[in-house]
Formats: structure tokens, C-alpha cells, sequence
């Protein structure tokens, strides 16, 4: 895939922080009107491994409340899972109006990472191929806004970021053996992803590349589009004044010996 043109120079942390703090402040003012409006948004966030999916789910997410924005990671489906309809689970986890879901990989699992380790059968991923862009047209046509995003990095930049999660013992965890195969088999899931854009991105339903080499300049593109799909105002509401506390109306703390919890630092 051939990525957009990038800037020369870096991003420096207090510009990314800067423009973070402003597109935060209007995930919060889309989080009103959500709830205003009784909006019902899904929003797909897959990729390459280690293209830095996880890292804009977790700065859209900083800011708002778990309750209306909801990410969802299915594990490997159970052996009862695995005999239903494959859309089954996802399906349950869609959202009622006032919420936003934010898959961390989705349905399209069947066409990556199942197809490219044969976890899946040719039938199977050959109707899954039929089957989604006729699913996301009903999951649409309910009235939900429906965004998806493939993360893209190159293999210098892949390699180096598996390599630091080698190194580096806080990040250990997020190197499985599906990742190493997905490094070994870059060639394998450029051919599965080709596939995929050819049947699922349509018109009504569209990709959206988010080039991810530049982790800093990724997130802040991947919020402010994200942000600019929805039409959204900020929501009415009353100013906000703290009240005055209560009266101690004789309230005396009791001479308790807590268990505090040590001051190491």
C-alpha cells in the first residue's frame, strides 16, 4: 500500500498534547450530543499488528466515559461460538441508542487473521466476503453510523516496534505468537487485506487508511476524522455551580488507627 506523503519534521510531544487536549474536548462535546440525540455509532479499528490501533482507542477513550464510549476485544470465540453464525457475537455487542462502540478488530478477523492462519476454511472466508458488506448494510439501514479504519505501517516501522516490544519488559505482553507469524507472513496478510478492500470497501461502507507510521501525527488524523464523520453540535445544558457543603451538624471523626498504605514515594 503506498502511504501519503509524511512531514520531515517530528511532532514534538507538547504539540501533539496540545492538539490532543483540543480534539478530547470535542470528543467530549460529540459524547453530549450521543447521548442528546440518541446516536448509535460503531467504529471498526483494524490493521496491521503493532500499527497502533490499541493507542487511538485509548486516547479517544481518555476523556469520556466508559459508559457511552465502549470498546470491545472479543477473545478467540468459545467451541459454542464457534457453531454459531459468525456474525452472532458481534452482533450482540452493537449499540443502543446514546452509545458509542469502539471494536478493537471486529467481524474482520475472518479475513485477516483467520484466513492467512487457516482458521478458517475458503468457504467460509469466501462468504464471509459476501456476507459483510450485506451485514453492515443492515447494521447502517438500523440507523447506525458506521466507521472503519485499517491502520497501515510499513515493515521497517513494524519491525522496529516488535523489536521494542522484545526489549522493552512493559510491553512483553503485547507480543503473541500470532504476531511474530504476522511478521513472518507480511506478504500473506497484504494479499488477504487486498482481497478484503476488494469486497467490503464500498460506497455506503467505506475504508479508511489511517498511515500509522508516525504514531503521534496517526492518532491526532484518526481523531480529528473520526470526529469530522459526525455531524454533531454542542448539546444544551445548564452551568454548572458546586452547591455549599452541609452543616458538620456535630460531626466528630472518630480516633480510628488506618491501615494507610505506605508513603514509598
Amino acid at each position: 500500500m503506498q502511504a501519503q506523503r509524511r512531514p520531515a519534521d517530528k511532532l514534538s510531544r507538547k504539540q501533539f498534547e496540545k492538539e490532543l487536549k483540543h480534539l478530547q474536548v470535542e470528543l467530549v462535546k460529540l459524547q453530549s450530543w450521543v447521548v442528546h440525540k440518541g446516536l448509535k455509532i460503531v467504529v471498526l479499528f483494524e490493521g496491521r499488528d503493532a500499527a497502533g490501533k490499541g493507542g487511538v482507542i485509548k486516547q479517544i477513550t481518555e476523556r469520556v466515559s466508559p459508559r457511552i464510549f465502549r470498546i470491545v476485544a472479543l477473545p478467540t470465540p468459545t467451541e459454542r461460538e464457534k457453531t454459531q453464525m459468525y456474525f452472532q457475537r458481534y452482533i450482540a455487542e452493537l449499540p443502543a441508542a446514546g452509545e458509542v462502540v469502539l471494536f478493537d478488530r471486529s467481524w474482520y478477523n475472518r479475513a485477516g487473521v483467520e484466513v492467512v492462519m487457516g482458521f478458517c476454511t475458503p468457504q467460509q472466508h469466501k462468504k464471509f466476503l459476501h456476507d459483510a458488506p450485506l451485514m453492515e448494510h443492515e447494521i447502517i439501514n438500523s440507523g447506525v453510523i458506521l466507521i472503519k479504519y485499517w491502520f497501515e505501517v510499513s515493515q521497517d516501522e513494524q519491525e522496529r516496534r516488535f523489536q521494542s516490544r522484545i526489549a522493552d519488559g512493559r510491553k512483553t505482553w503485547k507480543l503473541s505468537p500470532i504476531d511474530l507469524e504476522a511478521h513472518k507472513r507480511w506478504y500473506d496478510y497484504s494479499r488477504a487485506k487486498d482481497i478484503m478492500f476488494e469486497a467490503t470497501d464500498t460506497p455506503e461502507s467505506p475504508w479508511y487508511v489511517v498511515d500509522a507510521d508516525d504514531k503521534r501525527r496517526a492518532r491526532l488524523n484518526c481523531i480529528a476524522h473520526f470526529l469530522s464523520k459526525i455531524p454533531y453540535q454542542e448539546a444544551p445544558r445548564q452551568p454548572v455551580e458546586l452547591p455549599p457543603r452541609q452543616p458538620a451538624n456535630g460531626y466528630v471523626e472518630p480516633a480510628r488507627a488506618y491501615n494507610f498504605v505506605p508513603g514509598v514515594y
